[in-house]
């Protein structure tokens, strides 16, 4: 199946931390990368869930671009919100990602080689979608944040057309 990595972020600080009343911490270098490199079984290089093994299973989030579309059409916004405020590893367009089931599998491929994931637990939005995305983003995005999944293998993923692999 084709699609489109849109966004790739990874961040050293956890920015949505504390009150979202207080606003976000800074972001070093914003986290927006044109490539990433996963690694198998710990997360994504330079990210600040890799090798924790607390996060081993969650620590990719995956969000489908059309989960933000859907959530600025009900809430009659102008644009469509950057999705790299969603702070989602990796924000693909052409696929419902929100419908993959628990202990799946699937890969991607953005032309350096397949890099497969298990889907493991849905990843929630938080009260912080209100104040960086747009007042009530939080009820919006129910049941369309992403999920949250375990890289399987090694490999780099970069931004444009890609792949997936499903199953």
């Amino acid at each position: 199946m084709h699609v489109e990595i849109v966004a790739l972020h990874t961040s050293p600080v956890h920015a949505y931390s504390g009150r979202p009343g207080d606003g976000p911490l800074p972001d070093p270098d914003g986290g927006a990368h044109d490539r990433i490199e996963v690694r198998a079984g710990l997360g994504v290089v330079g990210d600040r869930y890799f090798g924790h093994p607390a996060h081993r299973t969650a620590s990719v989030t995956v969000l489908a671009v059309e989960s933000l579309e859907h959530m600025a059409a009900e809430l009659d916004l102008a644009a469509v919100p950057d999705p790299l405020r969603t702070r989602r590893t990796i924000v693909l367009r052409g696929f419902a990602v929100d419908d993959l089931p628990r202990g799946s599998e699937f890969s991607l491929d953005s032309g350096d080689g397949p890099v497969r994931f298990r889907a493991h637990r849905p990843a929630n939005p938080c009260a912080w979608m209100d104040v960086v995305l747009a007042p009530g983003a939080f009820r919006a995005l129910r049941h369309r944040g992403g999920m949250r999944c375990e890289p399987l293998t090694d490999g780099v993923l970069g931004l444009g057309p890609a792949v997936l692999g499903h199953g």
